[in-house]
């Protein structure tokens, strides 16, 4: 398969140059086309788009409001486990970063799902590191017993797995997947990732595609902006979820817009991707797929989410905690990442009224499933 239909005119060219090469004329035609090719999509990420950015949040902001209306949909993770058998250099729970390592037993993961839920929250995201001995697929169906109880949408972001294992979660009640591809440059990927499962380029790239053959309701794709010059990771991730929407269209498929944050350990980002920088790519993204979902996490500032909210983004996390057991236990734990916004679900609720949208708990129930509505 292919991510990449970037036409021959284009194709002569590194990628950097293509974006280079762009001029003002290129930016008013992508603008004003009716449907966006992935050509008019570069030239909306390019340097010479950046006067444009005005014209363009106008259009992105009537797309969004004709496809998705004043709406925002509210979720948090929940952290299972923290051990991880990568050696990523930019994550917190790099195998060499010296950490308390845990995971978290059924009743300590029933303290959570009812901390979570006294929220009102009705949209979980578990995760995990890579360390498939701890946190197997069994282990993740066994939670899944539980969550099932509270939550009507449970989505995994953990490693990247089969297709026969996607349907097992599936069939325990997990209905949406998140898989950061963290960069698609194929050659420094390895340089970020030296050692661990995580390194297989290829069996990451496609563990997307193997959860929409497997079923899941929503897959959520996305580059860790910073790792690698922004706008290449930001056009190869619209063509991915393009490719994604076409080929599965009863998925509903989303891309999440992280940059890099502090965290356990030394790296360094090799690029620093301003806010306009994160505004561009969202005005970019939502004019070549106005019906894709766009998260923005805690990782940002509350006045900067506050101010994006017209702009494309159609889902938040509050709430937040990024360590194993951090919405039920207190104590000294370290987190996957810093996050930026600490606001409570009920704080950012309250945000989101005064700004004239909708907070959403919940838009989805699964068939069948009373136990989350007693």
């Amino acid at each position: 398969m292919s991510f990449y239909p970037i036409s021959d005119e284009y194709s002569k060219l590194p990628l950097l140059e293509k974006f280079e090469s762009v001029t003002e004329a290129d930016v008013h035609r992508a603008i004003s086309a009716t449907t966006a090719s992935p050509e008019d999509f570069l030239a909306m990420l390019s340097p010479a788009a950046i006067p444009f950015l005005e014209e363009m949040a106008q259009k992105a902001s009537q797309l969004t409001l004709q496809n998705f209306g004043k709406t925002i949909q509210l979720f948090t993770p929940l952290y299972l486990s923290n051990y991880c058998t990568n050696r990523c250099i930019y994550c917190g729970f790099n195998t060499t970063n010296d950490i308390p390592r845990t995971q978290l037993e059924p009743s300590q993961l029933e303290e959570e799902a009812q901390a979570i839920a006294s929220t009102g929250l009705k949209h979980l995201l578990i995760l995990t590191g890579d360390a498939r001995k701890k946190a197997s697929p069994q282990y993740l169906e066994s939670c899944m017993e539980v969550l099932s109880k509270y939550f009507p949408s449970v989505s995994i972001e953990i490693y990247a797995m089969d297709e026969n294992e996607y349907a097992s979660l599936v069939k325990s009640g997990v209905d949406g997947m998140t898989m950061f591809q963290e960069t698609y440059n194929e050659e420094l990927y390895p340089t970020l990732h030296p050692a661990g499962p995580k390194k297989d380029f290829r069996y990451r790239l496609d563990a997307p595609e193997r959860s929409c053959k497997a079923g899941m309701r929503v897959v959520n794709i996305g580059a860790l902006l910073g790792l690698d010059n922004w706008r290449k990771d930001a056009l190869l991730t619209g063509i991915h979820a393009s490719y994604l929407q076409k080929k599965y269209p009863d998925v509903d498929v989303a891309v999440s817009l992280p940059r890099m944050r502090s965290h356990a350990g030394t790296f360094k980002p090799a690029s620093i991707v301003s806010d306009q920088d994160m505004v561009q790519n969202m005005l970019a993204l939502r004019i070549y797929l106005p019906r894709v979902g766009i998260t923005v996490s805690t990782r940002e500032s509350p006045d900067f989410r506050e101010n994006i909210l017209p702009l494309g983004v159609t889902k938040m996390s509050a709430g937040v905690s990024t360590e194993v057991g951090g919405h039920s236990q207190k104590g000294e734990k370290v987190g996957q990442f810093d996050i930026s916004d600490e606001r409570s679900v009920e704080e950012m609720r309250a945000a989101l009224i005064k700004h004239g949208y909708q907070p959403v708990f919940k838009d989805w129930e699964p068939i069948g499933n009373n136990e989350v509505n007693k």
